[in-house]
């Protein structure tokens, strides 16, 4: 899983949060932006060595136990295991996903452990969802995200729903997080789905 510069910091932390209160064991890796995004936002102030400790304690704010491991991978490191295909890696998420990450990404270009690591997802076909949140989008934006889409990921902007009525900012993020966790088929209560009325 990658945080990368783009503003929502909160969605990706959520979904590692969930991830791992399953007990699923997490690899991060923060680029220098998503760095920045996670103090701005998140008030989050950590660099490589101390961020499993400080986003630990930020997820421990939602109450439920943390039974998987957070482990982070320095974004230089190229010779990381997720930097080959043999790997086994079961799928990658980008959240949020900056447009210069998804414009690289799309290029081919591998020049840190996450766009190396989407490489690879993508070529040995294994799941790869990334997360814009940028508005408006450009036409090189929506173009990059066509070929990328073409080429097997699967793109899914942070665009919240209101039908559930959330009454907070959690409610909003709780949303995004739900459904990136849905499209990779892991069951999750995070949000109430869409119901007719009187069903």
């Amino acid at each position: 899983m990658a945080l990368t510069g783009a503003s929502g910091a909160a969605y990706g932390l959520r979904i590692a949060g969930e991830l791992l209160s399953r007990g699923d064991d997490v690899e991060l890796v923060i680029s220098p932006s998503g760095f920045i995004i996670l103090k701005e936002e998140l008030g989050i102030e950590c660099g490589e060595a101390d961020a499993p400790e400080r986003i630990g304690d930020f997820l421990k704010r939602y109450g439920r136990p943390l039974r998987g491991r957070l482990r982070l991978v320095s974004h230089k490191d190229l010779a990381a295991s997720a930097a080959s295909g043999s790997s086994l890696v079961k799928a990658m998420i980008v959240c949020p996903c900056s447009m210069g990450t998804l414009g690289r990404i799309a290029a081919g270009i591998s020049g840190n452990i996450i766009e190396r690591a989407a490489d690879c997802m993508l070529k040995e076909r294994r799941p790869l969802v990334l997360v814009p949140r940028e508005t408006p989008l450009s036409t090189i934006h929506l173009r990059n995200m066509l070929g990328l889409s073409e080429a097997g990921a699967i793109i899914l902007p942070a665009m919240p729903a209101f039908y559930h009525k959330p009454d907070s900012i959690d409610g909003i993020v709780d949303f995004v997080a739900g459904k990136v966790l849905d499209v990779l088929g892991i069951e999750n209560n995070l949000f109430k789905r869409w119901k007719k009325e009187g069903d």
